[in-house]
């Protein structure tokens, strides 16, 4: 091949996410986009780790997108009252997975843009690692009732399973950097 196509090289650092230490990642909006009000959104959850039985088990959960499709996703929501981003995390993952959890290390942050009702939005998760303490497997809990199903996923596959990629790449980080907390 006499122009070959360069490829990434693969994350292989236990350093945090770009956007974890202020870097902005997240692309500009699309121009035609441009002229539509802006609203900001923040929004904390991870990844909880089963580390009971030495198998490594992570809770996420599915949910219909907009368009109906099943994107299975790690827990996530917003911030109530006065929480902090590690509180949310920590009772957002209890209410979409029903498993309590205490947070052992952050993971970064991501951003993303999205259009919806005449606005676009500019969202920031903000993703931690947490060690699973107690309950039952359930969406039962789940106030916006926006999780449809919950499982189970061996730490090694979760990547593969998420649908997003950027939520796979805070899986990879999550598998990086557990060992220093087990």
């Amino acid at each position: 091949m006499a122009n070959p196509i360069p490829s990434a090289p693969g994350r292989r650092t236990n350093a945090p996410l770009p956007s974890a230490i202020g870097a902005h990642v997240a692309p500009a909006p699309h121009p035609a986009q441009a002229s539509l009000p802006t609203v900001e959104e923040v929004s904390a959850g991870g990844v909880v780790v089963d580390t009971s039985d030495g198998e490594l088990r992570v809770a996420i959960i599915a949910r219909l997108n907009r368009g109906g499709r099943l994107e299975w996703c790690l827990p996530k929501g917003h911030p109530e009252g006065k929480e902090n981003n590690e509180e949310a995390a920590v009772r957002e993952i209890a209410e979409e997975t029903g498993i309590e959890g205490s947070v052992l290390a952050p993971l970064g942050s991501i951003d993303y843009w999205f259009t919806v009702s005449g606005h676009r939005v500019h969202k920031t998760v903000h993703h931690f690692l947490l060690r699973a303490t107690g309950g039952d497997l359930t969406i039962e809990n789940d106030p916006d009732q926006e999780a449809i199903d919950a499982a189970w996923v061996p730490l090694q596959e979760l990547a593969r399973r998420l649908s997003f990629p950027n939520e796979r790449r805070i899986a990879d980080l999550a598998r990086d950097v557990l060992p220093e907390h087990l």
